[in-house]
């Protein structure tokens, strides 16, 4: 599959997020350029609205059931 075509469901989103925000707790501040600055931002506001869904309380095993009992559906994107 297209890795560029995959979706992201809150979820993921939502670890991906706290992994980074984590790794960059752990390795220290440093000066950062306006660029990475922005980044910052984004990754803030998109934490701070993520993190008011249900997603912050999901795990990757209600996924998995989720999509399981969907299957049987044949939704598309």
């Amino acid at each position: 599959k297209d890795a560029n075509a995959a979706l992201l469901s809150n979820f993921e989103v939502y670890q991906l997020l706290t992994d980074l925000k984590q790794q960059r707790k752990e390795s220290g501040k440093s000066k950062q350029s306006s660029g990475q600055q922005n980044l910052n931002t984004i990754m803030y506001e998109t934490l701070k609205y993520i993190s008011k869904t249900p997603c912050k309380y999901q795990s990757p095993e209600i996924v998995r059931e989720f999509l399981v009992a969907m299957k049987d559906h044949k939704l598309t994107k």
